[in-house]
């Protein structure tokens, strides 16, 4: 998992077929070891610009959006959960 901050929504006006109804958004990456660099997520949360989301990658996020959507997107980053709070033990 990636934690990251949800920094603005991106427009395709053309893109594959499986990816229509999906919302693109545009992720800045909080994790120390990849601090500022972005990704390109589907969001199914429905998340806001501003909220700090948890981001799964890879054939996770593939398999996701297969097994929750049924579609068979070429998808590498899904937006999985909105961070309400950080709690350190």
């Amino acid at each position: 998992m990636i934690v990251g901050k949800l920094i603005g929504s991106i427009w395709a006006t053309r893109k594959y077929d499986e990816l229509d109804g999906m919302k693109l958004m545009r992720v800045e990456i909080l994790d120390e070891d990849k601090k500022g660099q972005y990704l390109i997520c589907v969001d199914t949360m429905s998340a806001g610009c501003g909220d700090r989301v948890l981001v799964t990658t890879g054939s996770a996020a593939y398999h996701f959006i297969k097994n929750e959507f049924g579609k068979n997107a070429p998808v590498d980053a899904v937006i999985v959960g909105i961070i309400d709070e950080d709690v350190t033990l």
